[in-house]
């Protein structure tokens, strides 16, 4: 992904961008039918998309969930770039997910499904203001 140009790298993190806050709204209208297991699901892939859009930012473009958590933290958290508790938050959304998409006798109460959304918001507000300071930085730098 490092051959894709700095406006190539920043127009494909804006689309990340729109598509989670696209899958949170969906998180949202799931959760308000009380189709709670669906609401974990889009809350935490609204978290993966907003992720995805910063590290493409970098040139780094993973294909697994492990990569990306992998790659967050390598890159940000070591950096002191983003706080602990994204990838805090990452690993709670990615368990939680995993269990109610794969298991069998899984299920999520309206808390719970609640509880991700609340988090989903806070992983993408802080990835946004970092993924809006990158962007600066990288143009600058032209």
């Amino acid at each position: 992904m490092d051959r894709l140009s700095i406006e190539e790298k920043i127009t494909l993190s804006d689309l990340r961008s729109t598509k989670s806050r696209e899958t949170l709204s969906d998180a949202l209208n799931n959760f308000k039918a009380g189709m709670y297991k669906t609401s974990v699901n889009r809350s935490y892939y609204a978290v993966l998309h907003s992720a995805r859009s910063l590290l493409i930012l970098k040139g780094i473009d993973p294909l697994r969930h492990e990569g990306v958590k992998t790659m967050m933290s390598l890159h940000f958290i070591k950096a002191g770039i983003i706080p602990q508790e994204v990838i805090k938050i990452f690993k709670e959304l990615l368990v939680i997910r995993t269990d109610v998409d794969y298991g069998d006798f899984e299920t999520v109460d309206k808390s719970e499904a609640e509880k991700a959304i609340k988090k989903a918001r806070r992983f993408i507000k802080i990835i946004e203001s970092a993924r809006k300071n990158l962007i600066k930085e990288i143009s600058s730098s032209e």
